[in-house]
Formats: C-alpha cells, sequence, structure tokens
C-alpha cells in the first residue's frame, strides 16, 4: 500500500484491514454503539494488503548432489484472502497500527474466521446464522 512517498510492505502470512467503524446492529434491528461493539470478540474490516503468504522450505532433489548451488526462489502457500474481501477476525488476535494518519489492524491469516466477497454483498447477515 502506497502513500505519497511511503509504502506499507505486509509480510508472511499476515492480512491489513482497514477496521470497521461506527455503529452496528444487533439481530432484532437495535443499533448498538461503538463502545458496545468494542466489547465483542470478533471485528470485521476491509482487507486493503495482504503478504505473500506461509513461506514455504525449498524442495529437495534426491539425485542432485546437495553441495551444487541450485537457483532458489521463495515459495509461499497462498492465502484465500483477496484485496477487497471484507474479513470477520479474532479481535484480540489483531494489532492496531496508524500510517499516514490512518487507523489499520493487522491480522494473521489463521485469526480470520469468514470472509464477504463478490459484488451485491449485504448489508448484513442474515438472522438465522
Amino acid at each position: 500500500m502506497r502513500r505519497g512517498d511511503k509504502e506499507l510492505l505486509v509480510v508472511g502470512d499476515r492480512v491489513l484491514v482497514r477496521p470497521e467503524e461506527g455503529e452496528s446492529r444487533t439481530r432484532i434491528g437495535l443499533v448498538l454503539p461503538a463502545s458496545v461493539a468494542e466489547r465483542d470478540s470478533v471485528r470485521g474490516g476491509e482487507v486493503v494488503a495482504l503478504g505473500p503468504g506461509t513461506p514455504l522450505a525449498p524442495p529437495q532433489a534426491d539425485d542432485e548432489e546437495p553441495w551444487k548451488a541450485r537457483p532458489r526462489e521463495p515459495r509461499y502457500l497462498p492465502m484465500e484472502v483477496r484485496i477487497g474481501d471484507f474479513a470477520l477476525f479474532y479481535r484480540k488476535a489483531a494489532i492496531e497500527l496508524s500510517f499516514e494518519e490512518e487507523r489499520f489492524l493487522v491480522v494473521p491469516h489463521g485469526a480470520i474466521l469468514v470472509l464477504v466477497r463478490g459484488t451485491g454483498v449485504p448489508d448484513a447477515l442474515p438472522p438465522e446464522i
């Protein structure tokens, strides 16, 4: 993510999230202020950047001599997350940071519970969930 002449790079299996701000609704339509919503164990936000994934060890070649120099390109286990997804994640796993006066959360891939992706995403989850 680039802001002016600075670039914020996300490393490993971490995801940069712009947290959802403001009020949230209960299943019956009550509006909860942000102070009450902060006590919940789950939080949500829009994914704005992500790391390359979990690094993998280089492949072992059985037939070659181990001391020979081989070109090594880093390999990563890809993540399911995409930029623009709405992620619900464990609040306690997120780390808050500020970059160019904007607040973000860094969330490990393993702390993400669900993703909402695509066009026509509803504003609220169905009540049966």
